[in-house]
């Protein structure tokens, strides 16, 4: 079977989904594996080291050639189309809000795995590429609040004067926050954050950080995530979230709730609370944002309400990719881990059974087989007969 990696062309992107030291892993499942000419040059991987792994380097890749395909980024719907029948595809997929391409790989019979999907149990930790890009993006949200912050992160105590500790307020203490936890932890801040999940508090309390209680209901969904939170509860926790806003040098939003837009933790009010050259990052930009106000890739000065300065607020666009090399090198072994599941000795075996087979696999042999992008795909298809009516 032929393993094909394309070079990613959605701009920004520099990640690419195998790397030398996957495609020796690759090549051991019994695949030959090709890939596109540059494809893993932004993240430190040139062809030559492909070609010593044992893959081939195309000029460029025919994806309708190809019996599997790895990706980073959705899938658009034309390379979807051309696919050859009954292919396989393995990346990140987003598929309810990539209903085009999702259409697409039904038409062609493809079985397509999301990585999002893949279920969170401990025999698939190796797989989940949410928490690898998680935890790249948790660190290099730290490090772009530190560039814009005008001052030192850690304490200074010197003959010219004290100069004390940054406050650093994290809000979601998932994969990412967890990682700017203890990436502001270790820069010398003085960190605290919240989550509306009560059984972060210890895992906040190992990174280092403060636990913020605040009266709320409590709001976990089945695997660990979080749920969205009722429009009067989302009203109380920002009210309950404001003073401790206010006393923060810089504040950090990781706050997601999967296949939905991301939760509104901070009002414009809030930010306009804080102290004159505080910085909010939100990692949650390309989702809708926690932070109102926030544009993704854009860095805003939001007036202070006392007029005596500016508060900078960072929209992180595709952090990840931002650090090419590491996140590559986690996303390229989740992609290899889920291959291993379905590959054996060269031949695709699909066993639904396997609960992480099942749970990652979105569409097969013609069937859109994750239900809320089944439902959403016969939304639209009636919404279209009714405006052909």
């Amino acid at each position: 079977m032929k393993l094909g990696i394309p070079r990613e062309r959605r701009q920004g992107e520099r990640r690419v989904a195998a790397t030398p030291d996957t495609v020796k892993q690759l090549a051991g499942m019994g695949l030959d594996v090709l890939i596109e000419a540059g494809a893993g040059d932004a993240a430190g991987h040139p062809d030559r080291g492909y070609t010593e792994a044992g893959a081939a380097v195309v000029p460029e890749l025919d994806t309708g050639a190809v019996d599997i395909l790895a990706h980073v980024r959705p899938l658009d719907p034309h390379t979807a189309a051309a696919l050859k029948r009954g292919a396989v595809t393995v990346g990140l997929a987003s598929p309810s809000s990539e209903l085009p391409t999702v259409r697409a790989l039904a038409e062609v019979g493809a079985t397509s795995f999301a990585l999002e999907l893949v279920p969170r149990i401990s025999r698939a930790q190796s797989m989940d590429a949410l928490s690898s890009q998680a935890l790249v993006a948790g660190y290099r949200c730290v490090l772009e609040a530190a560039i814009r912050l005008p001052r030192f992160f850690p304490l200074y105590m010197t003959a010219a004067g004290t100069v004390p500790p940054a406050r650093v307020l994290v809000l979601g203490a998932g994969v990412a926050g967890l990682q700017a936890i203890g990436t502001a932890k270790r820069l010398g801040a003085r960190v605290s954050a919240n989550d509306i999940r009560p059984a972060s508090a210890d895992e906040v309390a190992s990174m280092g950080g403060t636990f913020i209680r605040l009266d709320l209901e409590t709001a976990e969904a089945a695997g660990g995530y979080a749920r969205q939170l009722s429009s009067d509860a989302g009203t109380r926790q920002r009210q309950l979230l404001a003073p401790h806003v206010a006393q923060s040098d810089v504040l950090i939003t990781t706050a997601a709730v999967p296949g939905r837009r991301a939760p509104l933790l901070v009002t414009r009010d809030m930010v306009q609370g804080m102290r004159p050259g505080s910085v909010v990052v939100d990692l949650a930009a390309e989702s809708g944002g926690n932070v109102e106000g926030v544009v993704p890739g854009e860095d805003i000065a939001v007036p202070t309400a006392d007029g005596a300065g500016h508060v900078t607020l960072v929209g992180l666009k595709d952090p990840a990719s931002a650090m090419a090399s590491d996140a590559s090198r986690l996303y390229a072994k989740n992609v290899a881990n889920l291959l291993a599941l379905v590959v054996r000795d060269g031949e695709l075996v699909l066993d639904f059974e396997d609960e992480v087979v099942a749970g990652a696999c979105f569409a097969h042999d013609g069937e859109v087989r994750h239900r809320p992008t089944a439902e959403l795909l016969g939304e639209a298809a009636r919404a279209g007969q009714e405006g052909v009516l």
